[in-house]
Formats: structure tokens, C-alpha cells, sequence
């Protein structure tokens, strides 16, 4: 027979068990819950208390990692074929739009089709594909950064959806987040060449790329060429080598160095910005940028042809002041020269006025 006071000791450890234990939904669902619905709420609780405590992922973390490897993987597996992934509007959506993402994509966005006419888009195709090219053969490739194209022609869905109304164009779409305006690329501020592509993707994803162009042998050919014709001029004239001392040949030569440095030459080279501007939806095309901070190659060859125009006519204006040639064939000079000096001058003046917005000042043209 049991003793009463160890009796008493049960009853009192049951009465402290009974009211310690913590009231929680899962409790209050046992009640009216079968046995093996209840073990599997038991197991499933358990389960994420693990997870949660020793840092085991869960199911949807699992397959979101499922995805994202398949994803990279893909665009790895394109990337080896071709340096620049062609997509079209279910792929944009799936590699670029759709989560789970945790890689930079930079895609441009042109219309290479012949019907399209776009002359710009096959010269930024071609520096696009250097910069992609540099990155996909450089030691430093990663799955960081991919490169893809759009073309209007393949993904007009796309266009509509991001609202774009002209190509080429670059945009940079982050592993997190949204494109921000910075993610755009000032195309015709900065110009296509590749290595100021370069520079900006840098700056967006922190991936240095060293540009490396494929050989070109036309400079050097052209150089070759030039001065082996100067060389046969030399020999054939080996006797008489005055036209050496010719200062007209000279003055000339000095005077088209001038004319072309100070038409922007320089700055094309540098920046290689497009030859001119064709705007897709009305098909109009620009030869003058409507901004003092770019310009086209067109643009600079019209400003060479009018600076040439204004200092042949002040060549005619001193000549027919210091010739001693004719005095009606003086005056036709000098009409000529003044109406030359007067009407590119104005157009010059007029191309600086479109160009700096607000300029006051204008010469025969507004």
C-alpha cells in the first residue's frame, strides 16, 4: 500500500506538469485532430524548428536553388557557343524579368534587320560583340555579368514592354532590383565603342573588362601603301626635287591637317559615335545632335566641308587684294570669296545655334 505522502507528491508533479505546459494552436487542434493528421502537423513543425535553428533550407528555398542553377547553367552553356545570347521575348522574361536572379545582364537592343535600315545598329553590333567577346575569352569570366541582344525584329513584345521607341540602346538590369537611370546607356553622349561600353559596365557591376580588338591590318597596309608611293614619286623625280621646296605644298597640306582636326575628327575616333541618327518610328534621320556634348561623324564632315567653303573664300579675298592678275577677274574673286566667307559662315553659325540651346547670336540664317 502506497504511501500517502508519496501519493500526494504525484498528484502535486501532475497538477505542476498540467499547468507549465504552454496553450498553442497546435495543442488546441489536437483535440478534434485524427492520430496521423496530427503526427504529420508534429512532424511538419519539427521539421521547420530544425531548419530554423541549425540552418537547413527549406523545400521552397531548395527549389528556388534549383532554378537559379538551372538558369545560370543555361545562359553558361549559350555563353560558350556565342558571346552575345540572342533572346527573344520568353526568353527576356524568363532569364531577365523572372526571380530568382543573382546575375547582372547588359542587353542591347537593336534592329539588324535589312528591311530595317539601320546602319547604326550594324556598327554597334560589331563593337558589342567585341566587348562581349573580351569578356567571354578574359581569365577573369565569371557568371557574374552575361551579355544578350534583342532584336525588334525577334522580341517587339519586349520593346512595348519597356516602352523603348529606338536602336540601338544599352540597358544594364542589376542581379537585384530594378534598372535605374544611371542603367542606361547615354549612347549618344558617349558613343559604341567598345571600350566605353566597357567603362560603363564597370561601373554598373564592378566586372573590369580589358577590350581586346581582333588585328587590323588596313592602317598599317594603308600606311605601307602611302608611303611607297611617295617613295616611287621621289625616285621618278630623283632629279628634280623642288616640289620638296614648294611652299604652296606645304601650306596646303598644314591647312587640311587643321581643317580636320578642328572638325572633330579627333573626338570621332576617340568616342566612335554613330554616323547619324535615324529615328525608327517616323524614319526621319538626323545629321546635326541636338546637344553641345556629342555629335555624329556626319556632323563633323559637314563642318569640314563649311570651314573648307569659308577658308577658300578668304583665299579668294587675298588673292584678288594682292594678285596682279586682271581687275574684272580681281572683282569676280573678290565677290566670290565674300559670298563664300558670308554663307557658310552662316551656316556654321546656325549649326552652333541648334547645338547650344539659347545662343543669341545669328548671320544671314537663324
Amino acid at each position: 500500500m502506497p504511501h500517502p505522502n508519496q501519493k500526494k507528491t504525484e498528484v502535486g508533479c501532475l497538477a505542476f506538469f498540467t499547468v507549465s505546459a504552454p496553450i498553442t494552436p497546435l495543442a488546441l487542434e489536437a483535440e478534434n485532430r485524427p492520430i496521423g493528421m496530427l503526427q504529420r502537423i508534429l512532424q511538419s513543425e519539427v521539421s521547420r524548428l530544425t531548419e530554423a535553428f541549425y540552418g537547413i533550407p527549406s523545400t521552397g528555398q531548395k527549389k528556388k536553388e534549383t532554378l537559379l542553377s538551372e538558369k545560370v547553367g543555361q545562359l553558361m552553356d549559350w555563353t560558350g557557343k556565342r558571346a552575345v545570347i540572342r533572346m527573344n521575348g520568353e526568353k527576356f522574361r524568363r532569364f531577365v524579368k523572372a526571380p530568382p536572379r543573382n546575375y547582372s545582364v547588359v542587353i542591347m537592343f537593336t534592329a539588324l534587320q535589312p528591311q530595317r535600315q539601320c546602319g547604326v545598329c550594324k556598327q554597334a553590333d560589331e563593337e558589342y560583340q567585341i566587348l562581349a567577346n573580351s569578356w567571354r575569352y578574359s581569365s577573369a569570366f565569371t557568371n557574374k555579368v552575361f551579355f544578350a541582344t534583342v532584336d525588334f525584329d525577334e522580341g517587339s513584345d519586349v520593346f512595348q514592354m519597356l516602352n523603348m521607341n529606338s536602336a540601338p540602346s544599352f540597358i544594364h538590369f542589376p542581379a537585384k532590383g530594378k534598372p535605374k537611370k544611371s542603367d542606361s546607356y547615354e549612347l549618344q553622349v558617349r558613343g559604341f565603342a567598345a571600350e566605353q561600353l566597357a567603362r560603363w559596365v564597370g561601373d554598373r557591376t564592378d566586372v573590369q573588362i580589358r577590350v581586346i580588338r581582333p588585328p587590323n591590318y588596313a592602317g598599317p597596309l594603308m600606311l605601307g601603301f602611302l608611303l611607297a608611293v611617295i617613295g616611287g614619286l621621289a625616285y621618278l623625280r630623283r632629279n628634280n626635287l623642288e616640289f620638296l621646296y614648294n611652299k604652296n605644298v606645304w601650306a596646303f597640306s598644314a591647312l587640311c591637317f587643321c581643317l580636320i582636326m578642328t572638325s572633330g575628327q579627333m573626338w570621332n575616333h576617340i568616342r566612335g559615335p554613330p554616323y547619324a541618327h535615324k529615328n525608327p518610328t517616323t524614319g526621319q534621320v538626323s545629321y546635326i545632335h541636338g546637344s553641345s556634348q556629342a555629335q555624329f561623324v556626319a556632323e563633323t564632315h559637314i563642318v569640314l566641308l563649311f570651314n573648307s567653303a569659308v577658308t577658300m573664300g578668304m583665299v579668294l579675298l587675298h588673292e584678288a587684294a594682292t594678285s596682279d592678275m586682271d581687275i574684272g577677274k580681281r572683282k569676280i574673286m573678290c565677290v566670290a570669296g565674300i559670298g563664300l566667307v558670308m554663307l557658310f559662315f552662316s551656316w556654321l553659325l546656325s549649326i552652333f545655334r541648334a547645338k547650344y540651346h539659347g545662343y543669341p547670336y545669328s548671320f544671314l540664317l537663324s
